[in-house]
């Protein structure tokens, strides 16, 4: 069995006013929890930062990571940083989920893409993905003060935006949960924002913060429905107006975190 995992964080954005603090604390957060509590060896969990969390990269570590997967192996990708949406072209009020790369000026990286690339995990492998990057809409107000939503509009790269967001869709792929080959937890619904905060003194994500709280606090043995449970609890206690969503075969929701 192999455990291998890849580890992305962008605080640094190329547009003026836009940068985050938390996200490269998240991707070392979740590599150090994999390393000291899941017996990840440390040359397998790669991580990768602001500059160097271009598109082409974060593609091809991704599928380096994917690369010779067996059954029994364990993998999990994990992602904190802008996340965008992209209107569609055909006028009907849907748009496409995006996750904002160092380089999102010239690139993106689209939700459909993601679902290629997991599309071929053979049967037996576990994968983790866990997003903690957001899509929203207008209209939200910060539930409390020192928070940032880890949101980049469409507008700051010159692209189009939903008249009213709240009332439009993603693009349906067609796929249910029990036809995913992983497991997905995401920082919030795909019309809230997810936030990025200073949480006892430290920059993190609101998600990624509470769940490394909660998985601490389980000495490190829960489910992933227990941890999805627990997080949104946490989050409703501490007034964050977001919603992590779990994604993904019950069987997978239902087994221990990273194993």
């Amino acid at each position: 069995m192999t455990k291998k995992a890849l580890c992305v964080g962008i605080n640094d954005y190329p547009y003026l006013g836009n940068d985050l603090r938390g996200c490269v604390n998240d991707a070392r957060g979740w590599a150090h929890l994999l390393i000291d509590h899941y017996d990840f060896p440390a040359p397998n969990v790669q991580v990768i930062l602001d500059s160097q969390a271009t598109k082409v990269n974060i593609i091809s570590a991704l599928k380096n990571l994917l690369a010779g997967a067996t059954p029994g192996d364990v993998l999990v990708f994990t992602n904190s940083s802008h996340g965008s949406y992209e209107v569609s072209t055909d006028n009907d009020e849907k748009y496409d989920e995006l996750i904002c790369p160092y380089d999102i000026d010239s690139n993106q990286i689209v939700d459909d893409e993601l679902r290629e690339l997991f599309s071929g995990i053979p049967r037996g492998v576990r994968m983790t993905v866990i997003l903690d990057n957001c899509f929203s809409g207008t209209g939200t107000k910060l539930p409390i003060l020192d928070l940032r939503p880890r949101f980049l509009p469409p507008s700051v790269r010159g692209k189009p935006e939903l008249l009213n967001p709240f009332l439009a869709r993603p693009a349906n792929s067609g796929l249910s949960e029990e036809d995913m080959n992983e497991i997905l937890l995401s920082g919030c619904k795909d019309i809230e924002f997810s936030y990025d905060g200073n949480f006892g003194g430290t920059f993190h994500g609101a998600m990624t913060y509470h769940a490394l709280e909660v998985i601490r606090q389980a000495k490190y043995k829960l489910t992933y429905e227990q941890l999805h449970r627990r997080v949104n609890l946490r989050l409703r206690k501490a007034n964050i107006n977001q919603h992590p969503q779990l994604e993904g075969k019950l069987a997978f929701k239902k087994a221990q975190i990273f194993n």
